[in-house]
Parts: C-alpha cells; sequence; structure tokens
C-alpha cells in the first residue's frame, strides 16, 4: 500500500521512523530494535539513508523485513547528493525489484571534501523526485523545514523550493524536527497560502536524554521553547525523569496537533521500541 492511499482515508495516523546501522557488525541489533517499532504495527515507516549511501543496502534490507514481516507500508529513504545518476538508478531499480512503493526523496547531507556544486550531478531534491517519476510507480514523499533549511539564504527561497519540490511530483511532506507547534502552524499557513495542498505531515522526536538534544540542536539549528528549556534545567542531570518528561512533552504535541485538525504525525523513534511504544499508549484513543 503506498501512504497516500493511508493518508487519503481521512483517519489520524500515527507513525515510526527507524533508522540502519552504520556497519555490518551492528546489524542483528539493529534489525531487532527496527522488529521492536515495527510489532507496534504503526500506520507507515520510514527508514533513513546514511550520508554517502554507505547504508543503502541496510536501508532496503530492513525496508523489505518490515513490509514483510508486519504488512504495513515502509518508505526508503533515498539521498542523491553525494550519488551519481547511474548510482540512483540502481537504487531505484532495486526498490522495485524488492517491491518497494514508498520513497522518500532527499537531498542529504554532503560528505566531507564533497566536490563543488558545479560538478555534482545533483544539488537539489527536485532532481532526484524529476526522476522518481521519470522511473515511475513509486509514491513520493519529501522533506520541509518549519524553521527554514539551515543552508537556505531566506524561508521565502526554502518556500520556493519546496513549491518546486511538489510541482514535480512530491506527493507529500514530512517535516523536519520542532519543538514549538506554533513554528509548525505558522509555516503551514505560509505554505498553504502558497497554494501548495499536498499533505503535510509534522515530524516529532522525543528527548529522552541530554546528549541527544545537544546533537539534536547541533545538526538542525532548531529553537527550544522556553517550556522545553525548563525540563531540561530541572530535569537534564535526572535521566530517568529527563526521559520521562522528554516523552510527555513530545505527547503533548502531538495531542494539540491531533486537535487541530492534523491528521498524520511521524515521530522520530531514534530505533527505540520503548519509547515508541510508550508514544502509543499516551494517544491510543485519539487514533483509534
Amino acid at each position: 500500500m503506498k501512504v497516500t492511499d493511508i493518508l487519503s482515508t481521512g483517519k489520524r495516523c500515527l507513525s515510526f521512523e527507524v533508522f540502519p546501522p552504520k556497519t555490518s557488525a551492528g546489524f542483528e541489533s539493529t534489525l531487532a530494535a527496527t522488529e521492536g517499532v515495527g510489532a507496534l504495527k504503526p500506520d507507515f515507516m520510514s527508514v533513513t539513508y546514511g550520508a554517502g549511501g554507505g547504508t543503502s543496502a541496510f536501508t532496503l534490507d530492513i525496508t523489505s523485513n518490515l513490509e514483510k514481516k508486519y504488512g504495513i507500508p515502509v518508505l526508503a529513504h533515498l539521498t542523491c547528493v553525494n550519488s551519481t545518476r547511474e548510482t540512483v538508478q540502481h537504487q531505484m531499480e532495486l526498490m522495485r525489484q524488492r517491491g518497494i512503493e514508498n520513497v522518500m526523496a532527499l537531498r542529504g547531507d554532503l560528505v566531507e571534501n564533497a566536490p563543488p556544486a558545479d560538478q555534482r550531478e545533483y544539488n537539489y531534491a527536485r532532481q532526484l523526485i524529476d526522476e522518481l517519476v521519470e522511473f515511475g510507480g513509486f509514491c513520493i514523499g519529501g522533506a520541509c523545514y518549519p524553521e527554514g533549511h539551515p543552508e537556505s539564504p531566506s524561508q521565502q527561497e526554502d518556500l520556493r523550493r519546496l513549491k518546486e519540490k511538489v510541482e514535480a511530483g512530491c506527493q507529500f511532506l514530512t517535516t523536519q524536527m520542532f519543538f514549538d507547534n506554533d513554528i509548525f502552524y505558522n509555516f503551514l499557513y505560509k505554505v498553504r497560502d502558497m497554494g501548495v495542498t499536498t499533505p503535510i505531515i509534522p515530524g516529532i522526536m522525543p528527548m529522552t536524554n541530554v546528549k541527544q538534544v545537544q546533537r539534536t540542536m547541533a545538526l538542525s539549528g532548531g529553537n527550544l521553547p522556553r517550556e522545553f528549556r525548563y525540563i531540561l534545567d530541572r530535569f537534564g542531570d535526572n535521566p530517568a525523569a529527563f526521559a520521562q518528561a522528554g516523552i510527555a512533552y513530545a505527547t503533548q504535541q502531538i495531542i494539540d496537533l491531533y486537535a487541530n485538525g492534523i491528521q498524520a504525525i511521524h515521530v522520530y523513534s531514534m530505533n527505540n521500541p520503548a519509547v515508541a511504544r510508550q508514544i502509543q499508549a499516551n494517544v491510543s484513543e485519539i487514533i483509534k
């Protein structure tokens, strides 16, 4: 089943993201963790893809395993900025061979010592979307950034490129994580005002340890609202209390989004079945 088929039902949806191991040595433990999340039978899942394509085989293995074992749609991430067209075409062929229908089309992060833009075959996700559309048969998702892409000169430029992705054939969008729902609502208003009607799925990350917060802020450049900073200040030196508060905060975000008419929410589970299970339990009656 394609993700767009699920979104078209109008039912409230909850989905989870997992990631592949960095090396083959960690494959079995990562597989078990992803299966722990898959066993919750979310509406769909997604499997990320490491920078440079080094984990692409693991991404497809985990995607295929989850679909076969649990019968749920799974998005396989596909990045392009560090790839050649030949590599991308090969990945699309492999996905077709495995019966993978859903693809998250991303530019991806540049690897260290990457060539300059004029020497790369891809610089934008839209170029990858063009090729996925031409290849045919895929349900195509894309990313968006409520606080603006960290490399974009302005939010207006970021929104312009977002519209280009949709016009190229991106069928739904998932946001980068955010911790202030008002930022998402403001972003959604601007996107709809541009005439983009594509489904937009908020991405929520439950913060369960202080290092995770520090790492995430360094990578995304997102803002921490006052309410979350209070949690960090009060419970940051108590791991168990901070984890509980972080899950509660994410749950509050999710409930507010559902209450304001948002249909589908994507949770960045960080391969933690216990966190995913608690989030799902906290909204179990809401998503019935």
